[in-house]
């Protein structure tokens, strides 16, 4: 049950990144809520403790490459959770680009662009 449960945090919530952010991004923010959040500024709350753990784990997720790899591909997918742009900027790459199907829309949108140019042109 505990496994469901993690499955369900949104990590770049708990860090307040974006799901796009860059590594040093994340370090910022992490390093921002970990000094916020310690327990020895908080002694004797357990709300605080369990809040700075929770960042813990967030950042040894989204620190590692292949972890945050990992969870994007597996992570929290519950849509009614997110807000149209934060749906969008966490499934960009899967939206717009088709890695994994191999497809490359650049060039049929690039030439789609040009043949316009040109004939605004004309």
């Amino acid at each position: 049950m505990e496994s469901k449960i993690e499955s369900q945090k949104d990590y770049y919530k708990v860090l307040e990144v974006d799901y796009d952010a860059t590594d040093e991004k994340i370090r910022l923010n992490y390093r921002k809520l970990a000094l916020k959040w310690h327990p020895d500024k908080h002694k004797g709350n357990d709300i605080a403790t369990e809040k700075f753990q929770e960042i813990n784990e967030a950042y040894k997720v989204l620190s590692d490459p292949a972890k945050r790899l990992d969870y994007d591909l597996t992570g929290n997918y519950e849509i009614d959770k997110y807000s149209l742009r934060e749906y969008l900027t966490r499934f960009k790459g899967m939206i717009l680009t088709c890695n994994g199907l191999g497809i490359d829309h650049a060039s049929i949108w690039t030439q789609q662009l040009m043949d316009t140019n040109d004939f605004v042109d004309k």
